[in-house]
């Protein structure tokens, strides 16, 4: 199956349009050596230090090698290296010279939930628990959370896509 489309046309804030949450809710799709460029956060027992400076570094790089994604295809995948360091991979159309580029492949399956930040832990647990659920255990899960804190703040819900890759 392929990837569902990230985001809706409406746009109120200027920033981070409306995600299309529904499309994503217990899917299961196959990225096909998707290209990603990726920076890491420091973290304090899982919260993240320097979320805001990672993601403009990631945003100008991919802006700046004209390598960024249209906006209803863009997508940011979190997930907790440690208490102390997580990684961000951020999706862009090709490979970025001098950039830490990944590339994912494979089967993953996803579930929509929304809530508050500290609920990530239990996020991470249920998306695992739902591809196992499948017969399809994964050591390898994302978090995507869809909009910035302000623009889940001005559109009154926090929306993160749970992404457990399966193969």
């Amino acid at each position: 199956m392929p990837i569902p489309t990230t985001y809706t046309s409406k746009n109120e804030t200027g920033c981070c349009a409306v995600p299309n949450v529904d499309a994503w809710q217990k899917q299961t799709f196959d990225f096909e050596d998707k290209s990603f460029i990726r920076e890491h956060t420091r973290s304090a027992l899982y919260v993240p230090l320097n979320m805001g400076s990672t993601m403009t570094k990631l945003q100008t790089t991919a802006a700046a090698a004209n390598a960024a994604m249209p906006p209803d295809q863009a997508m940011t995948l979190s997930r907790d290296l440690s208490p102390w360091k997580a990684e961000h991979l951020y999706a862009v159309t090709q490979p970025i010279p001098g950039a830490d580029n990944v590339s994912l492949s494979g089967r993953f399956v996803s579930m929509v939930f929304e809530g508050p930040f500290k609920n990530a832990k239990t996020w991470y647990e249920d998306t695992a628990s739902y591809a196992l659920q499948l017969g399809l255990p994964s050591d390898e899960v994302y978090l995507f959370y869809t909009t910035c804190p302000k623009c889940a703040k001005h559109y009154g819900k926090n929306y993160v896509i749970g992404m457990a890759k399966v193969s």
